[in-house]
């Protein structure tokens, strides 16, 4: 009988034992179910990132290149729940930052590298330029050389010209390339090869001068007569003949009437002064703004300004357009000012 309730003792020690197990598993089967729900509630994303101080969503969104007219809607829903009084971001909140919207434009003077562009920005949506590079066709402008091969004045303007209209482009303007050239597209080269394939928005360029110049402001008029409702500049670039001691830096003109031509002048030279301060502080500035009465400036209805862009006779000043680097430094720091003068329309 003893051995009898001995075995019954101990077959309720396994059973409770057994039963305190799964009290423990079903226990800790909560906790890690706990530990999951509180893991999800925090969204889960590599494109997420926490405020810094002073920090509003604008602010946010800027400084991880959202503009937030377009996407701040998305990330109010994205985050909702998780915003202080008026919709004040948490510091210690990692947001979840909306997807951006891919668009591209394919433009084929830019050339086969350089065709697909994507709009990266919206910073100039509603912007409507037309961008005029000097001379073409059979006026090859300005020519000086370099190692026995010819440097022309319209093939480098060209260049910096089709540099400026990409990354206008970027920034979601609409632009015009006045004078094209098929073949060509944007070239890291030096020496950029002459040639006379330019034409006026498909149409050939004349020799004589005043037809020349009559044909682009007509090319441009005819254009703005739809688009003059909206934010409209003409840009004019060339590059100036001195004597090859005479180095210059770049310098604007504008017609003496355009109150918006004078502003936009002054914001690209202000933006010149700016950068130069920044890569060469002990250099200076002295880039002039001056009014012309030049015939484009004086026959194109949109405001323009008209940039020389240097001395192509001199060495110091050709280094600002043979390196291809500088060209898109050009191109850049022009985009940045246009960007400037538009916001503060």
């Amino acid at each position: 009988m003893l051995l009898y309730y001995l075995k019954y003792i101990s077959s309720i020690c396994i059973v409770l034992l057994l039963c305190n197990d799964n009290v423990y598993s079903q226990v800790n089967d909560n906790i890690n179910s706990t530990k999951k729900n509180v893991s999800n509630d925090i969204p889960k994303s590599s494109n997420s990132a926490k405020p810094i101080a002073g920090d509003g969503i604008s602010s946010f969104l800027k400084r991880h290149g959202f503009e937030p007219s377009e996407y701040k809607k998305e990330f109010l829903e994205l985050n909702k729940g998780h915003f202080g009084k008026d919709n004040q971001l948490l510091l210690h909140y990692s947001y979840t930052l909306p997807p951006k919207v891919s668009q591209t434009i394919v433009e084929p003077l830019f050339g086969e590298a350089n065709k697909t562009v994507e709009i990266t920005s919206s910073a100039l949506k509603g912007a409507t330029y037309y961008l005029v590079s000097g001379h073409g066709g059979p006026d090859p402008g300005a020519m000086s050389k370099l190692n026995g091969k010819d440097l022309c004045e319209d093939e480098y303007a060209y260049d910096i010209v089709l540099r400026l209209a990409r990354l206008l482009m970027q920034h979601g303007a609409k632009v015009h390339i006045i004078i094209q050239d098929e073949d060509d597209g944007i070239r890291d080269d030096e020496i950029l090869a002459m040639d006379d394939h330019e034409t006026c928005l498909g149409e050939a360029i004349p020799l004589d001068q005043n037809k020349r110049l009559q044909q682009r402001s007509d090319a441009i008029n005819k254009l703005y007569a739809s688009e003059r409702k909206g934010y409209c500049r003409a840009l004019f670039l060339h590059l100036d003949s001195r004597s090859k001691k005479e180095s210059i830096d770049v310098f604007f003109y504008h017609f003496k009437k355009s109150k918006l031509g004078i502003r936009l002048a002054e914001n690209i030279r202000s933006k010149f002064e700016d950068k130069y301060k920044q890569h060469q502080p002990n250099r200076g500035f002295s880039g002039t703004i001056s009014e012309r009465n030049l015939f484009v400036l004086k026959e194109s209805y949109p405001p323009c300004v008209f940039i020389e862009l240097g001395n192509i006779q001199n060495v110091k000043d050709r280094v600002r357009f043979l390196k291809s680097s500088n060209r898109e430094a050009l191109a850049k720091w022009i985009t940045e000012a246009l960007i400037d003068d538009y916001k503060n329309r």
